[in-house]
């Protein structure tokens, strides 16, 4: 298998979402930026709570995973993170919600 990129834009993400392809969109801010603005669909686990949760992920280790932030700094960190424990198909999602709410989705609130 092909390493898949390690960055992902968000048009391409949207066209995953929008053809229907199975994939898990990972967030990974803090819970009250969650509770302010989320993409529909996206699992929380904050970066902060990673090393706790990373058995909640342990089901998608095979699964394709796109993993997101505010802009992108915190989910390329967290990408890197899940592919040295193995998860060998996570992407980071360039631009992160910030992008997202500006390019896709204008319902998505920005902070």
């Amino acid at each position: 298998m092909t390493e898949l990129p390690i960055e992902i834009d968000i048009a391409a993400v949207s066209a995953m979402r929008a053809s229907g392809e199975d994939f898990v969109l990972l967030d990974v801010r803090e819970q009250d930026e969650y509770d302010f603005a989320k993409i529909d669909g996206s699992m929380l686990i904050a970066m902060s709570e990673l090393g706790d949760r990373l058995a909640d992920l342990e089901p998608y280790r095979d699964s394709h995973i796109v993993v997101h932030c505010h802009h992108g700094g915190r989910s390329l960190r967290v990408t890197q993170v899940l592919r040295e424990q193995g998860f060998s198909k996570v992407q980071n999602m360039t631009g992160g919600i910030d992008a997202w709410s500006q390019q896709i989705d204008s319902n998505v609130q920005r902070y």
